[in-house]
């Protein structure tokens, strides 16, 4: 108990110091200077301190359409999350079960992972301009007469961009889904259909009431990851642009903080939904532990 710490442990504690100051110190740093008085500018020391940069935004400020923007992406990220979170545990469902094709469609699955995002985001704007060219030139030839006048193209948020958002949720909900039921007791299951449930029922009442924690982290993950896209969205979103797309934009044109100020209300968003999903999830597992205390004292 007396033994001093060797040197070692000052030396990883330094190191662990610094890179935890290297991971967040800009990020503190944006959020700090987001508060900067009306004459302040992009670095220290702080001119004052206001929320003149925060009123800007939300005007307008003469640099993005703020209000466009925080929408669209919301209403992606929301779909993204419903979609992730059905096909994650459907998937899940399926995979408890061999079947042909298994190893296969799992590695499929989960192999935009190790893909560069950047060329994900090329290869499905790539698709989509073949679908564009084929309509426009061979639309009228096989019955799409109507859709090719007045077409343009088929890129666009829910479609190419909301593509491209779930190549990179889906396999984060799917491996979430494995581990969750790698760990599932299927005796369970086995009871509620001695006891005469359909397997609606089964998963309705005992296996989804027992993964509904974890399901809320998926969505989490599926609306956190598609709110914070970038490199996905930027060639396959179509014409318009996501709140991230719009920081991109901004960061070589804009000379003011209003750019701190955006960067720290879209981070106040993800952090809001965090909070949020933590919250659901603690509810849950504290309602989880006292229907399994009732449980327990009505075998008594």
């Amino acid at each position: 108990m007396g033994d001093k710490r060797p040197r070692s442990f000052y030396i990883l504690a330094l190191f662990f110091s610094a890179y935890v100051l290297f991971l967040y110190g800009p990020m503190i740093a944006i959020y700090i200077l987001s508060f900067q008085g009306p004459d302040g500018g992009l670095t220290f020391p702080m001119n004052g301190v206001s929320l003149t940069w925060f009123g800007k935004v939300f005007s307008g400020g003469g640099i993005v359409d703020i209000g466009a923007a925080f929408k669209r992406s919301l209403a992606l990220g929301l779909v993204v999350m419903v979609i992730t979170v059905v096909l994650s545990v459907a998937a899940g469902m399926a995979f408890r079960k061999p079947f042909r094709g298994a190893t296969m469609l799992f590695y499929t699955a989960i192999a935009s992972l190790i893909m560069p995002s950047i060329i994900t985001s090329l290869g499905i704007a790539l698709e989509f301009r073949l679908i564009d060219d084929f309509v426009n030139k061979h639309g009228a030839d096989v019955g799409l007469g109507w859709l090719a006048d007045g077409y343009t193209t088929a890129m666009g948020l829910f479609s190419s961009g909301l593509g491209a958002h779930l190549t990179w949720t889906l396999p984060f909900g799917l491996l979430i889904m494995f581990a969750i039921f790698n760990r599932f007791d299927g005796r369970l299951e086995e009871a509620a259909r001695d006891l005469g449930a359909t397997p609606w029922q089964t998963f309705r009442h005992v296996v989804l009431p027992i993964i509904l924690p974890s399901v809320v982290g998926i969505g989490l993950f599926g609306f956190t990851l598609s709110w914070d896209e970038l490199a996905r969205s930027s060639q396959a979103i179509g014409s318009v642009n996501t709140l991230p797309l719009e920081l991109q934009g901004l960061t070589t044109t804009v000379t003011k903080p209003d750019i701190y100020a955006l960067g720290t209300l879209t981070s106040a968003v993800s952090f809001v939904v965090i909070f949020a999903a933590l919250s659901v999830i603690l509810v849950l597992q504290a309602r989880q532990r006292r229907q399994g205390s009732d449980a327990g004292k009505g075998m008594l």
